[in-house]
């Protein structure tokens, strides 16, 4: 069976590593079923070109994705295929509540 150039958008692909030891980032052309801590009830989801973001029930925000620009929130500009709480929000008592993510971007409505 021949492929058409058409057929390439719907393979998923795998990112190049952006330094030697880095793990590859998958890149999903098909909707994936997430693993969150059972306890957690997502309130809100974001996407952007190529990373996600939810703020749960609880206040906490959680990204995952390709994180080059730094718009994971993760303090550095590292990718990850799985949801990681984002600790700065944490750390500074503050709770998420609502989040929109841009192309290389994450904004985020915090309270106190």
């Amino acid at each position: 069976v021949g492929s058409s150039p058409g057929d390439a958008a719907l393979t998923p692909r795998r990112e190049q590593p952006a330094a030697e030891g880095t793990a590859f980032i998958s890149i999903q052309a098909f909707p994936a079923l997430l693993d969150l801590p059972q306890d957690l009830e997502v309130s809100e989801v974001s996407c952007g070109s190529r990373h996600t973001a939810v703020v749960t029930r609880g206040g906490e925000l959680y990204t995952w994705g390709w994180g080059k620009y730094g718009q994971l929130g993760h303090g550095d500009n590292s990718s990850s295929d799985r949801p990681r709480r984002v600790e700065y929000l944490v750390a500074e008592g503050l709770q998420a509540e609502e989040v929109v993510c841009g192309p290389w971007t994450t904004y985020i409505h915090v309270l106190e």
